[in-house]
């Protein structure tokens, strides 16, 4: 495990200034690749840093805001798409844009759907991208740095307490699935 950390290290090394565009691409590619905010956010830290590796982390985040806008404003049928699953996860739900960057915080919440909040609630893309900004810069922070936290463990503490993590993450978003007990579902109500 040693060896391969290593190995990674002196990759990112012998990239220069490329490892950075390349990570700030990976978040641009990240839907694509199936892969979490969270995670890809981690790896910033664990790679580059906390203080770079928010900066990068930021950056593609930004990016991959605008990408959305604009492929949202682009193709009506992947907006329609997008609006059914918020409409299925969310329900009617309205949420002000303090929720939504206190949602964007919680791992498992669709980055994309909090994305199609934030353009409902403004009026143009400068406007979108300065609370989508601002709605990304504690959650890069924050799971940066827990990346970068990893950087100081051995992998002996470290892989343990991803696990843990995962467990709890999957716990918390199995839970959002359950049927809520107080509410009856439209099958029992009468």
């Amino acid at each position: 495990m040693e060896e391969l950390e290593t190995t990674i290290f002196q990759v990112i090394e012998q990239a220069g200034w490329l490892a950075p565009l390349i990570f700030v691409l990976l978040h641009l590619f990240r839907p694509f690749l199936f892969l979490p905010v969270v995670i890809v956010c981690m790896a910033g830290g664990y790679f580059f840093g906390f203080v770079q590796g928010s900066l990068y982390s930021i950056a593609g985040l930004a990016l991959m805001s605008a990408a959305f806008y604009a492929v949202v404003q682009k193709l009506p049928r992947f907006r329609e798409r997008v609006a059914r699953l918020k409409k299925k996860v969310f329900h009617d739900r309205q949420m002000t844009v303090g929720q939504v960057m206190i949602l964007r915080m919680l791992p498992f919440v669709h980055f994309h759907l909090l994305s199609l909040y934030l353009m409902e609630m403004t009026s143009n893309f400068r406007s979108y991208m300065t609370y989508s900004v601002l709605g990304i810069i504690l959650p890069a922070m924050l799971f940066t740095g827990f990346g970068h936290i990893l950087v100081e463990l051995s992998w002996v503490y470290a892989l343990p307490i991803l696990g843990l993590l995962a467990a709890a993450f999957f716990y918390l978003g199995r839970r959002e699935e359950r049927p809520d007990p107080i509410r009856p579902s439209p099958s029992r109500a009468g």
